[in-house]
């Protein structure tokens, strides 16, 4: 997690779903997530509702 709040490879919990998902993107504002398992996607706009749960820097490699 940056200062600004999450961003590219940080997992996080969506407060506004309910889910947990992977930050894929950032796209004027909008933060486009993956589910941690699956193909869907979808955005979330306020970045004060997503909460990172594992930061980029933390995640493991396999």
């Amino acid at each position: 997690m940056n200062q600004q709040g999450p961003w590219v490879g940080d997992q996080v919990h969506d407060e506004d779903t309910g889910r947990d998902g992977i930050v894929t993107d950032v796209r004027g504002g909008r933060y486009v997530l993956r589910p941690l398992y699956g193909m869907d996607e979808w955005e979330n706009e306020n970045a004060e509702r997503l909460t990172v749960t594992v930061p980029r820097s933390e995640e493991k490699r396999p």
